[in-house]
């Protein structure tokens, strides 16, 4: 049986009086794409950091690629590539001259290997370009190339896509899943909901804990009890206020311009219109909705 990339077990990281990483256990299998869903300050990136040897952690233990997280983090570090949510690019510096910099501290210096990286990334033809001219999208490209020059066999990325379009967000996780189809397992942290349903397996983090790991099929599946609702209904306000009041009402709140609500099982549209019409609320639809990873994460935290 393959041993897996990445194994925690109660890992714990506290400052002061603060938990930000609280008893946190999970494992990683080789070639996996693994998000880590969570509010900012849940306690993502405090647990990337421990799996990198940046911080010790308090309590518990991780082993990355078969060492000793924080004992052997030279070893890891060598092994893996690591995106952070700022990633250090030099402005005044092309594209290559980056590229050439950072592949020299990973003791890179061979110019194919600089320029296979360019080409896997999409990134040939810009190499004169003064990296502080580059849009975020291609400055979001260049940082994967710089974590990626050494060929690791794990990639940490660290809310890679905040701050791009979503064109350049979908791009971007065409150019994950096309490593992960080469062998390389990624494990990638996100607040945005949608986002994570591009992984295979999904964390749930909140306050410092992992409140469930699975597919993202298998925690709508097991998290959310009943039936997910759209509803139309005027006025707008006042329906947010009185739907989660109502029997059989599990979770209400907005979404967009209509209301989302989750049912017990049993509960139908014509039961929960009747219901709101019942408090004086104009209701123009209730349709089935699909469960996403948002219900889900609300439904966890609650």
């Amino acid at each position: 049986m393959t041993e897996p990339v990445i194994i925690t077990e109660a890992l714990t990281r506290k400052f002061g009086d603060f938990v930000a990483v609280d008893h946190v256990s999970f494992e990683v299998q080789p070639g996996e794409v693994v998000g880590y869903l969570g509010p900012n300050g849940s306690g993502k990136t405090t647990t990337i950091r421990m799996l990198l040897g940046l911080l010790e952690p308090s309590d518990g233990r991780a082993t990355v690629l078969g060492f000793d997280a924080f004992r052997q983090s030279e070893e890891v570090r060598a092994r893996a590539g690591y995106m952070s949510q700022k990633f250090a690019l030099y402005d005044d510096l092309t594209v290559w001259e980056n590229m050439e910099f950072y592949g020299g501290v990973y003791g890179i210096r061979d110019k194919a290997r600089i320029k296979s990286t360019l080409s896997l990334l999409g990134l040939t033809g810009h190499e004169p370009t003064l990296t502080g001219s580059l849009s975020a999208g291609w400055r979001q490209r260049l940082a994967l190339g710089i974590a990626l020059v050494h060929q690791p066999k794990l990639l940490f990325l660290d809310e890679p896509t905040s701050g791009v379009d979503p064109t350049a967000r979908r791009a971007f996780w065409d150019l994950i899943y096309d490593l992960a189809s080469d062998g390389v397992t990624v494990f990638v942290t996100t607040h945005y909901m949608d986002e994570a349903e591009y992984c295979e397996r999904v964390g749930i983090m909140r306050a410092g804990k992992l409140l469930a790991m699975d597919t993202p099929g298998n925690l709508k599946k097991k998290v959310l009890a009943g039936n997910v609702w759209q509803v139309a209904a005027y006025p707008f306000q006042t329906a947010l206020d009185i739907l989660p009041t109502l029997e059989g009402v599990l979770q209400a709140g907005m979404a967009g311009d209509t209301l989302r609500a989750i049912t017990e099982q049993g509960v139908t549209a014509s039961q929960l219109q009747a219901a709101l019409q019942g408090k004086g609320i104009e209701v123009r639809s209730v349709e089935r909705a699909e469960p996403t990873l948002e219900d889900v994460f609300l439904s966890l935290a609650r």
